[in-house]
């Protein structure tokens, strides 16, 4: 059902006082840097390279062009806090390109932007006046622990650390403008989705740039970062996530902050008529989840914070009498790819009815 009042799929409510003591008790590091998920695509032949100059330098894109050849339907697919400098998540580990081209529909994926957010920072990110190290996973998930190799690495350390990260200002104007004049596609209307740091980002494009960004989906996004211990868990995550300072991106509590909180700007969705898709699983594992014993011990406490951030943001939703979003929140699920794959083909056609 579209519009008229807010709606949920999935499980029922849980008490508030669990929430509460869940957010508590979750290991914080580990709770926002989460696991990775088994690759099931890697390159994609189907799509193409799309650079575009940026005060960060040359940022690489993949697009992905609907069936139908039409330029007037387009998503932009964010990535989460470990993003590769090769290639998005969302085509190393899912499918989701090629269900969404199917469903005549124009991909993005930019490529990079390691624990940025996708944000506009104050300054490079360094500790004590030195440039920090990088290190990451081999994928664009929220893995923990593994060191990047190859490629990844020297991009990584310019990208955001030699230079200051404007990861809004490039989505909003450099790749939106290159888009139109080089690809013909629509510069409105457009979605946008991304999973955990990813999630939270496409809800700040859409309520920050509602001409360009008309719909956004969150899938485990934290939707509350204001709440107390956010903060500190974020800082955690992104100094294992490539060894990020937090505080190069934004004071602690100031209006920069608070305007990257999606519970505090969410007024502004509401007041922009954004359509909104946010989802979060329980945090137990179902079927497809056991096979990667590591993955449970990560994506369990991962998810369980980004589903208490994401039930929080649909209480906030409910006061200010949002009815554009719909909220799914998952029996069964933890933190990987193949639940944000499932979620994203899920909302494949309320997207495809809400853009262009």
């Amino acid at each position: 059902m579209r519009g008229g009042r807010l709606r949920t799929r999935g499980a029922g409510w849980l008490k508030r006082s669990v929430l509460v003591s869940l957010a508590i008790v979750l290991p914080l590091g580990a709770s926002v840097a989460g696991p990775t998920g088994t690759a099931t695509a890697a390159f994609d032949p189907s799509g193409f390279d799309f650079w575009v100059d940026s005060e960060m330098g040359p940022i690489k894109s993949r697009i992905f062009r609907a069936a139908d050849g039409n330029t007037g339907r387009v998503v932009y697919a964010l990535d989460g806090m470990r993003a590769r400098d090769d290639l998005n998540g969302w085509e190393i580990d899912t499918n989701v390109a090629r269900a969404l081209t199917a469903a005549n529909i124009n991909v993005v994926m930019p490529v990079g932007g390691q624990s940025s957010f996708y944000a506009d920072w104050n300054a490079p990110s360094n500790f004590f006046g030195l440039d920090a190290g990088s290190g990451g996973s081999s994928t664009g998930s929220a893995a923990t622990g593994s060191a990047m190799t190859g490629s990844s690495i020297a991009p990584a350390q310019v990208a955001g650390k030699k230079n200051t990260y404007k990861w809004e200002t490039f989505l909003t104007t450099h790749l939106r403008n290159a888009l139109s004049s080089r690809l013909g596609f629509n510069p409105n209307n457009n979605g946008v989705f991304g999973l955990s740091m990813g999630g939270s980002a496409a809800l700040t494009l859409a309520a920050y740039h509602p001409d360009q960004f008309s719909y956004a989906g969150s899938f485990s996004g934290y939707l509350n970062i204001s709440a107390p211990g956010m903060r500190e868990a974020m800082r955690t995550a992104m100094i294992s996530a490539g060894a990020f300072n937090i505080d190069a991106m934004a004071p602690p509590w100031g209006p920069q902050w608070l305007r990257m909180d999606p519970f505090v700007f969410a007024p502004r969705l509401v007041a922009n008529g954004t359509r909104i898709w946010v989802s979060a699983a329980s945090g137990i594992p179902g079927a497809g989840d056991v096979s990667n014993p590591m993955e449970i011990v990560q994506g369990v406490p991962l998810e369980l914070l980004a589903m208490v951030n994401s039930r929080a943001f649909q209480v906030r939703m409910a006061t200010l009498g949002g009815g554009n979003a719909t909220f799914d929140f998952p029996i069964t699920g933890v933190h990987n790819w193949r639940n944000w794959e499932a979620e994203v083909n899920r909302m494949i056609p309320d997207l495809s009815a809400n853009i262009g």
